[in-house]
């Protein structure tokens, strides 16, 4: 049986603290689902732990079965047993998924793991997942759809058998019948040598799931935790009752654009870059600060 231990942990994107002396204790066997408003701290703690360059600790430790985890680097967070599913996966040309997941799975051996017995487990874990065999042989990503993505996040889980898995938000964008199958995969990982820490923003999910443990998390702090009562009543009440119940007031969280770019308007030198979101507000942009760009961060390779 493992343990992870996250005492007072504090940390930081760009000067802005985001964690705020936040405690966890998970062990082997154990399902946490993690619940609150966006931005105040569920996918931070989540990339926290795995090692996300990012995010910055500031204090507080993080330790599995004894070792502190903030001493990792990330490779050695993920031999060591940690898994992140990501909310956002990135594609990856020229790496298959079959390669990209033998060269994991070797990773964490002494000896490479035998051919016949990897492309056996290979196939359970694809059909498990509900993809079709020749998706292993694509690029890492590449021309999936965001369903596929989720799911692919979940094959690599299935192959690397981590000791604890984060789940970041894999049930999104997913409709019944995909959400039932990652539960179902979930589920199947279960065991006194296996634990995941599950952030949702969907009951269904939980419901399907069954954590043994339910956290609220509010700036960055667990507030107060307990079962799946407290999914029922999130899903009743929202979280109206906590400032009611818990006298404790919810901020709402800067929105950040989805598609940034970043236009560094010239005026003395003084300006900062402006965080922008289409091509019609860069040109508001430019027109308000009466002057041209200096400079674009683009999103594709120059040619």
């Amino acid at each position: 049986m493992s343990t992870i231990v996250i005492k007072n942990l504090h940390a930081s994107v760009v000067d802005k603290p985001i964690l705020k002396g936040l405690d966890l204790t998970i062990k082997s066997g154990e399902v946490h689902a993690l619940i609150g408003p966006n931005g105040h701290g569920k996918s931070t703690l989540l990339n926290v732990i795995m090692g996300h360059p990012k995010y910055v600790v500031t204090k507080g430790s993080i330790k599995l079965d004894g070792k502190e985890v903030l001493d990792m680097e990330v490779d050695e967070r993920a031999r060591a047993g940690l898994f992140l599913a990501m909310q956002a996966p990135q594609e990856v040309a020229g790496v298959t998924v079959s390669d990209f997941l033998r060269s994991a799975v070797n990773s964490k051996r002494e000896k490479p793991v035998n051919l016949i017995s990897y492309v056996m487990d290979l196939e359970k874990a694809t059909k498990a997942v509900g993809f079709e065999l020749d998706m292993v042989h694509r690029f890492i990503n590449e021309g999936f759809s965001g369903g596929e993505k989720k799911r692919n996040e979940l094959l690599q889980a299935l192959m690397l058998k981590p000791k604890f898995a984060m789940l970041d938000e894999v049930d999104s964008g997913l409709d019944v019948d995909a959400m039932k199958n990652v539960a179902n995969i979930v589920n199947s990982l279960l065991s006194n040598d296996f634990g995941a820490l599950i952030v949702s923003h969907y009951p269904n999910m939980y419901r399907l799931v069954k954590p043994t443990h339910v956290h609220i998390i509010i700036d960055g702090k667990i507030v107060t935790s307990g079962g799946m009562e407290i999914v029922d009543k999130i899903d009743k009440f929202g979280f109206n009752w906590i400032k009611r119940e818990l006298g404790i007031d919810i901020k709402k969280a800067i929105k950040k654009p989805q598609n940034l770019e970043v236009v560094a308007i010239k005026d003395g030198m003084k300006k900062q870059p402006i965080m922008i979101k289409t091509e019609s507000k860069m040109k508001q942009a430019r027109e308000k600060a009466g002057s041209k760009p200096v400079a674009k961060v683009a999103t594709k390779k120059k040619d």
